[in-house]
């Protein structure tokens, strides 16, 4: 109420005030102005604003004052928050709360599964060895790139043959007296108007020319068709390329032989992560793996490979021709099919995704135990679900150090690229050379981390058949040594409680 000379405070809505009128409590809602109290005044668009409170004095020679800030409450933040509304910062705190508790539940099960999370980088350095030990291997996915470029190549150009063939009839021949009718119409009904069939709006009609994909176009010829009074001078003209059952022949060949080239680079390196794996250790590196993994399936398992092979190329021809359905759909403007059939290629592309993942451990427990492919798809599904725990541990870790080594490939051959460059032609701009490094090192990373992942897959599936079979302990890598006599001294012990039980029972029994 008074100023820090001792001056007087008049009240802020004193109607006989004439001086600093503006300064009243409807001019400033939030400044809280009640009686002659000390405050600070302002709106946010105020280009005068003072440091502290002040007051109108009630001197006729002292306008305002400044007032000591004694007991004044200190806001939260000086200049404010950056989040205005408190529900906003409400939400924002206690979402801090939900975090460090998703925080701890994680912390929690990282220390559950402590022993899983070192299996899984017991097998990552297993596969690392196999590749050290047998760097000839990262030869396959490129042969395969070979193989499959060469391939490529020669159906593209089959294939141009057979879309090139348009029938004379794919089109009408015939005249039309306006554009729309030849081309058709563009709607103005949404989705929703679609759907609940509203009345206000038009829908899109499809052209006599374009109403089945691949579409025709539209042209106006000079010499026009007269019916009675009208001229129909539109006429339709074929598309570049038509698809028929001969060309749906030979795209799902194309899709079967890149799916086997795929496989047989699959089960080719799982057979020698196999070969190697149930080698003994003094002879581990001394055995050439390819070859005689190349001999093996070629003449054991090539109908297995074929088959898996044939089942995704399979999955993937119904997955097109959804596509093919839908660009139909949408050139016959049925708007609400185009959206069906894009879910049902969602949902087969997901099935897909499964069927890829399971052929890939049937191909391992192939290489592995020699059975025939649904046999071995049996088995792996469920060991699969026997393991599920360590398969997802793996699946997460090597995530990781797959996207750490495909960083540190890209970037080492990038770096080492610049440096050699400037340092042999100091005179020329390094730019198009770095481009350059860096689609040949993605190229190299995504051959060398693909056989890598593929590796650490069979190291695990070769760690479980020694730990479900008990078969060559003798030749563990020393990597997973521990874990092997581990799970054997829990077997034993799981052994010898279930001869004793018996015997107590049985002794038990005759007391009685």
């Amino acid at each position: 109420k008074h100023s820090k000379n001792g001056l007087s405070c008049v009240t802020w809505d004193d109607p006989s005030r004439t001086r600093m009128s503006n300064y009243q409590p409807s001019n400033y809602l939030e400044a809280d102005l009640e009686k002659n109290y000390c405050r600070n005044p302002y709106n946010a668009n105020d280009t005068l604003k003072h440091d502290t409170i002040w007051c109108i004095t009630s001197d006729e020679l002292v306008k305002w004052e400044e007032c000591l800030p004694i007991g004044v409450i200190v806001p939260e933040c000086d200049d404010g928050h950056s989040i205005e509304p408190q529900e906003a910062r409400d939400i924002l705190y206690y979402s801090s709360f939900v975090i460090w508790a998703l925080g701890g539940i994680w912390l929690i099960v990282i220390i559950c599964m402590v022993k899983r999370i070192n299996l899984a980088i017991s097998l990552n350095k297993v596969a690392a060895l196999f590749l050290a030990r047998n760097p000839h291997v990262v030869l396959i996915p490129i042969v395969q790139a070979l193989v499959a470029i060469i391939w490529t190549l020669l159906w593209m150009l089959s294939a141009s043959f057979l879309l090139s063939q348009v029938p004379d009839d794919y089109t009408p021949s015939g005249y039309y007296a306006t554009y729309a009718e030849a081309y058709g119409t563009t709607g103005t009904c949404t989705f929703w108007d679609t759907l609940t069939g509203s009345s206000d709006c038009t829908e899109a009609v499809a052209g006599a020319c374009n109403d089945q994909w691949p579409t025709g176009s539209v042209w106006k010829d000079n010499v026009c068709e007269q019916d009675g009074d009208v001229f129909k001078c539109w006429r339709c003209s074929q598309p570049r390329y038509a698809l028929d059952y001969r060309f749906a022949i030979s795209f799902f060949v194309f899709l079967w032989n890149n799916a086997f080239n795929v496989a047989m680079g699959q089960i080719l390196i799982a057979m020698c992560v196999g070969i190697w794996f149930f080698t003994k250790k003094e002879d581990k590196g001394k055995v050439s793996v390819v070859p005689q993994a190349l001999r093996t399936i070629f003449r054991y398992h090539v109908g297995s490979v074929l088959f898996g092979s044939f089942i995704v190329a399979l999955v993937q021809f119904i997955r097109y021709l959804m596509k093919y359905f839908e660009k139909q759909a949408e050139a016959q403007k049925n708007r609400i099919m185009v959206y069906v059939l894009k879910c049902v290629q969602c949902c087969i592309w997901c099935f897909e995704k499964c069927i890829k993942f399971l052929n890939k451990n049937a191909y391992i427990q192939i290489a592995l135990t020699g059975n025939n492919f649904c046999t071995s798809a049996r088995k792996a599904f469920f060991l699969i679900l026997r393991n599920v725990i360590r398969f997802g541990t793996l699946a997460a870790l090597s995530g990781i150090i797959h996207a750490i080594g495909f960083v540190f490939i890209m970037s080492a051959t990038v770096v080492v690229g610049y440096f050699l460059m400037r340092e042999m032609h100091d005179d020329i701009s390094p730019f198009m050379p770095i481009v350059c490094f860096i689609l040949v090192s993605y190229v190299v990373a995504k051959l060398y981390m693909n056989v890598f992942g593929l590796a650490v897959d069979t190291s695990l599936q070769c760690f479980l058949c020694v730990e479900e079979m008990g078969l060559g302990q003798d030749c563990v890598p020393p990597v997973l040594a521990n874990f092997v006599k581990q799970q054997t001294s829990k077997a034993a012990v799981t052994a010898q409680a279930s001869a004793i039980l018996p015997a107590q029972t049985s002794t038990a029994s005759a007391e009685l």
